[in-house]
């Protein structure tokens, strides 16, 4: 799930994407190989990446997008979640969420499933927690340093292992141990604050075990076709009501509901413009 913002002049959109995904277990290291390549040299002659050696992540199957600029966040999950509930109403398959780490997406999730009586363990897109790392990596490593990329490796790796505290705490540690300034820390303790903050949905060995995502890749490709390419176009200008049909009619023709939906469309079209003006009065019964 995400909320994608073009900037500070722009209302955002919600987007959340609803599929059924079959289970791959991987380890830490898999996902390390996919994010960062391998650290070991190929063999010689012969070109290797580690993406092409990390075991295939899970695939989603079944995808069906909500998006809205003019719904609050509740709703717009709340939507997401009753889909969840319609595929699955016995509540037979385990349900999770993949989330950017906002804060009223998660209390919407958690919201939801007390209603429904089920438990959605929530967990922060990896992608977003390496961005902070490198932020924090910015602050203690000069500007192109490779050793600042095997920092950021290597403490992703530790909170794969569900050692979030132990970066968290060392982070905090090396900035002020080297003496820097408030203004020379300030990516360390945002990364420190966001670990601190999180720190309840980074289960990232329970999601790993399970085989679930540890990413939200379905979202983050959908905020690109869906919501950028369309809404952020050179010299586009949109109103709400505008921007809200365009997110919805673009929803539709992604999910394979947009045949479906302009038959439904046309049929009360007909009615509203014709048979409500001219269809003939039944005749009295004699």
């Amino acid at each position: 799930m995400r909320r994608e913002r073009a900037d500070r002049r722009k209302r955002s959109a919600e987007l959340v994407g609803v599929a059924d995904i079959p289970p791959a277990p991987r380890t830490a290291e898999d996902i390390i190989t996919a994010l960062f390549g391998t650290s070991r040299p190929a063999s010689p002659g012969r070109k290797e990446s580690g993406a092409a050696r990390a075991r295939h992540g899970p695939k989603a199957e079944g995808r069906t997008l909500f998006a809205s600029a003019r719904d609050p966040i509740p709703r717009v999950i709340a939507e997401g979640l009753a889909e969840a509930r319609r595929r699955d109403p016995g509540h037979a398959r385990p349900w999770f969420a993949v989330v950017d780490g906002n804060n009223a997406q998660i209390d919407a999730i958690a919201a939801c499933a007390r209603r429904y009586q089920v438990k959605v363990p929530a967990l922060i897109d990896l992608i977003h927690v390496v961005q902070y790392l490198r932020k924090a990596a910015g602050c203690f490593f000069c500007p192109g340093d490779p050793a600042a990329r095997d920092w950021v490796r290597d403490q992703t790796a530790r909170i794969l292992d569900g050692k979030a505290h132990d970066v968290r705490a060392g982070i905090r540690r090396r900035a002020t141990s080297y003496g820097y300034s408030p203004k020379e820390r300030e990516g360390a303790d945002a990364c420190a604050t966001y670990l601190e903050n999180k720190k309840n949905y980074l289960g990232y060995p329970a999601f790993l075990a399970a085989g679930w995502p540890v990413a939200s890749g379905l979202i983050e490709g959908a905020a690109r076709w869906l919501i950028k390419d369309r809404m952020q176009v050179t010299g586009a200008r949109w109103n709400l009501d505008g921007a809200e049909a365009v997110l919805r009619l673009r929803a539709l023709a992604g999910n394979g509901d947009f045949d479906e939906y302009f038959d439904f469309h046309l049929e009360q079209e007909k009615r509203r413009n014709h048979d409500s003006r001219y269809s003939q009065p039944e005749p009295l019964a004699a």
